[in-house]
């Protein structure tokens, strides 16, 4: 095994982990400790509706609650949440759901320390100088990884993009409860969306030149947990070990993230989010497969591991062989698990020049393993995509 050589780095795992069936009844403890009296509960409706979100309020007492999360929140949602922090002197915070309501207490979390409006927190504008109030995740899907990411990603209606806040432990969860028992019932289109998320992480994170050992051993074992697991969850949404490896799956491809970046799947998904309202999970999903074959050719030894996590036998074959034998297991998978075509999310083929413009300007493309010289590359990308799972 050959070592990388590289100037110091750094990996920041501020989040405490406190996971496990049954973690769910730490969560007040949990929260006691960070001295936190007045929380604000951050959440969606249907996570209320579907008597989550209740457990979590029983937990706290009477937290204060904002419930209007939607699915790629943005910049005024974010700034609705803060304002309803401040004016309610919360000391606190407490996400439970998905990777929207998750991202959005770490985005209220800046404003309400920093002021002024998430939008001028854009990663690259003005800096995050502090950390966020003591925020508590409650992850209720198995896929973002936002639990212990250090990022947020908020959408901009009016430039049509997504853009990301943090890059720095000063917005990480202080803990994350991870009580798989929540996850129990999820909806196999939801299921699948996430799962493959968390797997998309786990390969871009693992191939991207930014790649250090702590990620590669994270990473590497959440594809292992997606490839055993995923399609199980995905067929009995009451299956508790499935659920668990799912959710500890999620978790160590949010920690393969560190501060860094993913790659060219997380690229065009990010940036093609805002122009299609859709599931980030399903959309990243269905980019996987072909920014892998894309890929390949530049790290070959790498998707070649990959392949062997995702359960393929590359006995005999050559790297880059073994490497596109990982793809078509990819592939598979995301028909198996019954993700939607790009059609079917909404996107059509006459929107390719302006879908690899805006992932070209993504940042989250420098560090993809095989570099993206232009558009054009990106055009071919998302051609291939159009063409999967027809």
């Amino acid at each position: 095994m050959s070592v990388d050589v590289d100037p110091v780095r750094i990996i920041d795992t501020p989040t405490q982990l406190v996971h496990g069936p049954g973690a769910l009844a730490r969560l007040a403890d949990v929260v006691a400790c960070l001295e936190v009296t007045r929380p604000l509960l951050i959440t969606d409706e249907g996570v209320l509706a579907a008597g989550i979100a209740g457990r979590v309020i029983d937990a706290l007492g009477d937290p204060i609650v904002f419930a209007d999360v939607r699915p790629n929140p943005d910049i005024d949602l974010v700034d609705q949440a803060a304002a309803l922090y401040v004016e309610e002197e919360c000391d606190g915070l407490v996400a439970v759901g998905g990777g929207s309501p998750m991202d959005v207490a770490k985005a209220v979390g800046v404003v309400a320390g920093q002021g002024g409006s998430i939008a001028q927190y854009e990663w690259g504008h003005d800096p995050i100088d502090r950390r966020i109030p003591p925020l508590v995740t409650v992850p209720t899907t198995a896929g973002t990884g936002s639990e212990v990411t250090l990022w947020a990603v908020i959408t901009d209606p009016d430039r049509r993009i997504k853009f990301n806040v943090g890059g720095t432990p000063l917005i990480a969860a202080h803990a994350a409860v991870i009580a798989p028992e929540l996850m129990l019932g999820m909806p196999p289109a939801i299921t699948a969306a996430t799962g493959m998320d968390a797997l998309a992480h786990a390969i871009e994170c693992y191939t991207c030149d930014y790649h250090q050992f702590f990620n590669d051993a994270v990473a590497l074992q959440a594809v292992e947990l997606v490839a055993a697991w995923l399609e199980r969850a995905v067929a009995d949404g009451s299956d508790l070990e499935a659920r668990t490896g799912m959710a500890h799956a999620a978790t160590l491809g949010g920690l393969a993230y560190g501060t860094e970046s993913a790659g060219a799947a997380h690229a065009m998904s990010q940036s093609a989010g805002g122009v299609h309202d859709c599931s980030h999970g399903a959309l990243t999903a269905r980019l996987l497969g072909p920014v892998s074959e894309f890929n390949a050719p530049a790290s070959p030894e790498r998707y070649a591991r990959l392949a062997r996590g995702l359960g393929v036998d590359v006995a005999g074959l050559s790297p880059l062989e073994a490497a596109h034998a990982g793809v078509r297991e990819l592939d598979r998978l995301t028909d198996a698990v019954g993700i939607p075509t790009l059609a079917e999310l909404g996107f059509s083929e006459d929107e390719i020049p302006m879908l690899a413009r805006i992932a070209f300007e993504d940042p989250q493309t420098v560090g993809n393993p095989r570099e993206i010289t232009g558009p054009a590359d990106y055009e071919e990308i998302w051609r291939a995509a159009f063409g999967r799972g027809a």
